[in-house]
């Protein structure tokens, strides 16, 4: 009998273990491919979730903290206001009470009265124009706005300064400009101090937005504007420069267009009776995000008694969105990824099954072992090293193709997907898991042959 030191023993069956799986190489990568495939499924999956939560996070961003978003209902506006006109030629005075104002300015005042957690309220009127400058003339959203707005949204500013009270107070001619603007009409050239005309007016460029992607759905379905190709303007000057909707009428037959000297500007809102609203947008921005839906219902009910009782707005709650879909996300990627982890189940089956044959075919060896003073430790030692080092390859090789396939899966479908250290940490530790538990089972069948029917064993 061969007598070894332990540590000589778990070596020299360590040794015994590789030799018999790279002997039967490949054996050992079918063995394998249920835990390559296993990992490479966990890794580019939880990619893919990691990339969905970091798109719900930068939209968060971009809709800004505790915001509650109200814009008008244009068609029943309209609708609102023609049921005024004739309610006059037919009852007089009653048909004032069908009449409604729209979303203005005095409905900002009042919502700062009444609520008291808020933390700023941004006011927007936006529309569709033609940016010129040097004889360059390029179609651009303009919308005015007040200081909070680049606070409500967290933009920062690439260059240039914000507007400064004394320009929002006098209405005064200046301008924040997008980044594709910049790089439209000031390709060579630092466009703070620049002048450029919108509509009818010249406006100076004070300074330059820092640029933010957001997709068109996420735009539309959580109130954000869009910031990119954007003039923006302090709303004084919008209203008193521009065109106060308030205080205005379309063309006659043409309800999206208003007229400002030679110039005819366009609602963005694209809607009949669009014009009919000062406002095309506020947003409010409470303290916290404890109350966002009881303040939103306190709004609404306001909203209604000021404008006559008609309900010719929409108000929506972007975070609470957002959380909801955050949550309907959570709950695809945990099917995602039991799907993927139940590939490495199936692994695990796979290298338990081909271990148990391979247990069948080498009782002889196993009897040879045990005859020359293996111990049944030996044999379960040898036989899990082999399941686990089939199944850490198979790990290694699993990670490699869990990276590749995030990035294709990136590149080929437009889907962001970010790898974290977490998941391959927690697929390699499941696939080095799957490999002892799995590997178990057969290394306790083989320790349990007896010595001299395994001599004998064919």
């Amino acid at each position: 009998m061969i007598k070894f030191h332990p540590f000589k023993r778990y070596g020299h069956n360590l040794n015994s273990a590789f030799d018999a799986v790279f002997i039967n190489k490949f054996r050992s990568i079918l063995t394998a491919l249920g835990i390559i495939f296993g990992v490479a499924a966990v890794i580019s999956m939880m990619a893919i979730g990691n990339g969905a939560q970091q798109e719900i996070l930068e939209q968060m961003k971009m809709v800004g903290v505790n915001n509650i978003v109200i814009t008008p209902k244009a068609e029943l506006q309209q609708g609102s206001s023609q049921s005024s006109t004739d309610s006059e030629s037919e009852q007089g005075q009653e048909g004032q009470k069908d009449y409604s104002p729209g979303l203005t300015m005095m409905d900002v005042e009042s919502i700062k009265a009444i609520i008291p957690e808020i933390e700023r309220i941004s006011p927007e009127a936006v529309y569709t124009t033609f940016v010129i400058k040097d004889g360059e003339r390029r179609q651009a959203q303009f919308t005015g706005v007040t200081p909070d707005f680049f606070s409500v949204f967290s933009l920062e500013l690439e260059e240039g300064k914000m507007f400064n009270e004394q320009q929002v107070t006098n209405g005064s001619p200046v301008c924040i400009i997008g980044p594709d603007i910049k790089a439209k009409f000031f390709k060579k050239e630092n466009p703070i101090g620049k002048k450029i005309k919108c509509g009818g007016i010249w406006l100076t460029v004070v300074g330059v937005l820092k640029s933010r992607l957001i997709s068109e759905k996420a735009s539309q379905n959580l109130g954000v504007s869009e910031f990119n190709n954007t003039v923006f303007a302090p709303i004084s000057t919008m209203l008193l420069r521009y065109m106060d909707r308030s205080q205005s009428s379309g063309n006659e037959g043409d309800d999206n267009f208003m007229v400002f000297g030679d110039f005819a500007i366009s609602s963005s809102s694209g809607q009949v009776g669009a014009q009919t609203n000062q406002l095309d947008k506020i947003i409010v921005q409470m303290k916290s995000s404890d109350k966002l839906s009881e303040t939103a219902e306190i709004i609404n009910r306001m909203l209604v008694r000021r404008h006559n009782g008609k309900s010719d707005f929409e108000i929506k709650v972007p975070e609470l969105l957002l959380k909801q879909e955050q949550r309907t996300k959570d709950i695809f990627n945990i099917v995602l990824g039991a799907i993927a982890s139940i590939s490495l189940i199936v692994g695990g089956i796979g290298i338990m099954n081909i271990m148990l044959a391979s247990v069948m075919e080498r009782i002889r060896e196993i009897g040879v072992r045990m005859a020359i003073g293996a111990r049944k430790n030996d044999i379960i030692f040898q036989f899990v090293s082999e399941a686990t080092i089939i199944s850490i390859t198979g790990g290694f090789i699993g990670i490699i193709l869990g990276v590749i396939l995030a990035r294709v899966i990136m590149e080929a479908t437009g889907i962001l997907t970010i790898i974290s250290g977490m998941s391959i940490f927690i697929s390699f530790g499941v696939s080095a898991s799957v490999g002892i538990i799995f590997g178990l089972m057969p290394a306790r069948k083989a320790a349990q042959q007896d010595p001299v029917t395994s001599l004998r064993h064919d």
